[in-house]
């Protein structure tokens, strides 16, 4: 497969998007970009200003220093890691502190406007793939290939939970149940670039499908829309 294409994944928190992503540009030497890792940056980076935290948000002062909000990505030991300029910030904005604001964050249309221009930049030569949730919306339209992943909600929270108490990060299921409700909310509602399926996307409920099924269905896509 020579030809190198886009490919957009979108879909909701906790889907496992990301993980399959990653194992996707692996297997097709495609470039991974982390939209939401790029987002949760952003919350990072103002929670440290205190221009956002769980009870109040101050647009005014996002909006004057959002030029200063530099993120990249660099491997490190084979790891795909986010920096905020020139630190690795890539296990703290999985942390509670920044998930409680991400979504509050992620709405402003500065912000937006902001790591659009950054992830379309990174992808402008294609033979990328991306995961987020307006990817296939707004970020890269013309995807050639545009994947909508979904799961049940509770597989969605015992994923997270899973995955936050490997990293040693103190919450109950039901906290994280709590917080998956109400980014779907806030995801789907949002005034800028809300989550949506489009319609040229093919939709992969994974509730019941392991990591290597889901590669495989995947890359069975893949070699579709390249042949075809």
């Amino acid at each position: 497969m020579n030809q190198k294409i886009t490919i957009a994944i979108d879909g909701f928190s906790a889907c496992g998007k990301s993980t399959l992503a990653k194992a996707l540009a692996s297997k097709l030497g495609y470039s991974f970009i982390d939209s939401g890792a790029m987002y949760r940056g952003a919350a990072l980076f103002f929670y440290r200003l205190g221009f956002v935290s769980k009870v109040h948000l101050d647009e005014d002062s996002i909006h004057r220093s959002i030029n200063n909000l530099s993120l990249n990505f660099k491997l490190i030991e084979g790891k795909n890691c986010l920096f905020l300029k020139n630190e690795n910030i890539d296990d703290e904005i999985r942390q509670s502190h920044v998930a409680e604001v991400v979504s509050k964050v992620a709405t402003i249309k500065a912000v937006r406007v902001q790591l659009v221009k950054q992830q379309q930049e990174m992808g402008r030569n294609g033979g990328i793939v991306m995961d987020g949730r307006d990817i296939g919306s707004v970020v890269f339209p013309d995807a050639e290939l545009k994947i909508f992943v979904t799961a049940s909600p509770s597989i969605r929270a015992q994923r997270r939970f899973d995955e936050l108490k490997e990293k040693g990060i103190p919450q109950t299921l039901e906290e994280v149940r709590e917080n998956l409700t109400k980014r779907d909310h806030v995801d789907s509602t949002r005034t800028e670039s809300p989550l949506i399926q489009v319609d040229d996307a093919i939709v992969l409920d994974n509730s019941s499908l392991s990591k290597n099924q889901q590669l495989e269905w995947i890359m069975g896509k893949v070699e579709h829309r390249i042949n075809a």
